[in-house]
């Protein structure tokens, strides 16, 4: 019997498809174009892939097919020679906020194990200790000062998307506040004009008539008000105060209590209350990102930058080069006491080996060309300064190779420095 060479389709009746017959080429790469609305998913989805899906699911015992949700049989005359098919959803990670070129390489994961098992650790007094194995056989560490008994940070709680994280960042390093010079655009308006923005979007606009029993002039162009004046409007106190209050509209009016809100803190109570891009979207116009105060931008709380190796911090080794950092490994065996000799060059062999290749000054382009396999920076001035004849792979490697690690961070199609 003659191997047939083409899936037969007769009569389809899908969608945009009115009777449509055709021949399929096998064991071949064949595209379906077409203007939009011809018919190409219904042709290659609603008929093919149905048809080789529900052939396969044939195949299959009447206890699995119960389980697996199955496609309908296409509305076609008939489909011949159709092997059994299977569509594999692709969808490539999302990074995160917290995701940098360390946390998707998996290079921190290494670097943190070393601090975690290999580093000097501080004890709740501040006394630092020697290194020790007592951390990777879950053993308390006990200060030779003040004989305080104390367990090491696991890998784990030096990580910045996990327990390492900065209490006032969340582990990324920015915090956003309130744009004290967004709050009041226009100074040439009163505060009864609606000069203070958030009070006209955010809040109640009975915050004007609280704000004129608290002594501020709401009749005023805002740029006449005193520092007084605008001290209460921007950072006034929270106090309670009793108003009449008049419905503009219905013209009703009525006593209450209400309690003041300043223009800054009425950004902030949005922000704290937000639960949609909606509400994101309303705010955000009053905000500015900002290096988070507490960790400097390291993302790592104050626990998890107090172990030392070699000297310094893990937010110091993060803020080096790639090389640099290589460079710094390298000497972390014989920082240690003799008596860890077997952990030594086992616990940093990890880091210099990634993905099974060496890792040294002479083999630097391997960072850039297993991610990204091209830099998106290749036309940067790393390769103009190298003159016409230097490759876009060596441009990638001068370039990635002399960032801190924990400045790269993955985007949709490869890498881009912060």
């Amino acid at each position: 019997m003659k191997k047939p060479s083409c899936i037969e389709v007769r009569g389809a009746h899908v969608h945009n498809l009115k009777n449509i017959s055709v021949d399929i080429p096998l064991q071949k790469i064949t595209a379906i174009a077409g203007v939009s609305g011809s018919g190409k998913s219904s042709l290659a989805l609603g008929i093919l892939y149905s048809e080789g899906s529900r052939r396969y699911l044939e195949a299959l015992s009447t206890y699995t097919r119960r389980r697996m949700t199955q496609t309908e049989k296409a509305n076609v005359d008939e489909v011949r020679y159709i092997p059994a098919a299977l569509a594999l959803h692709q969808r490539p990670g999302v990074p995160g906020v917290r995701s940098t070129f360390g946390t998707s390489t998996e290079l921190l994961n290494s670097l943190r194990l070393m601090f975690s098992r290999l580093g000097s650790h501080r004890c709740p007094n501040g006394h630092y200790l020697e290194p020790s194995m007592n951390v990777a056989l879950m053993k308390e560490l006990v200060c030779p000062v003040c004989g305080v008994r104390f367990f090491g940070p696991g890998a784990e709680d030096l990580a910045f998307n996990s327990g390492g994280a900065c209490r006032s960042c969340g582990g990324t390093g920015m915090v956003q506040t309130v744009d004290e010079s967004t709050l009041v655009p226009d100074e040439n308006l009163s505060i009864d004009e609606g000069a203070v923005l958030p009070w006209q979007t955010l809040m109640w606009s009975l915050m004007k008539d609280i704000a004129r029993e608290m002594g501020v002039r709401t009749d005023v162009p805002f740029r006449e008000l005193t520092a007084k004046e605008r001290d209460i409007v921007f950072h006034g106190p929270a106090v309670k105060k009793h108003i009449i209050y008049q419905n503009k509209t219905s013209g009703a009016a009525g006593e209450m209590d209400f309690t003041y809100f300043n223009a800054k803190y009425t950004v902030e109570n949005a922000l704290a209350h937000i639960k949609d891009e909606k509400g994101l979207k309303r705010v955000e116009k009053f905000l500015r990102t900002d290096v988070c105060p507490d960790c400097h931008g390291t993302r790592l709380s104050e626990a998890a930058r107090a172990p030392k190796l070699r000297g310094i911090s893990l937010d110091a080794a993060c803020s080096m080069t790639l090389l640099r950092l290589s460079d710094w490994v390298k000497g972390v065996p014989d920082s240690l006491p003799e008596y860890m000799r077997p952990w030594r060059k086992a616990s940093a062999t990890p880091f210099m080996t990634w993905r099974g290749v060496s890792w040294s000054s002479d083999s630097a382009i391997f960072l850039s060309t297993a991610r990204p396999r091209r830099s998106p920076l290749a036309n940067d001035s790393a390769c103009r300064s190298r003159g016409p004849s230097a490759t876009a792979r060596q441009a990638s490697s001068m370039y990635w190779t002399s960032l801190p690690l924990a400045c790269i961070r993955p985007i949709s199609k490869g890498w881009k420095a912060l």
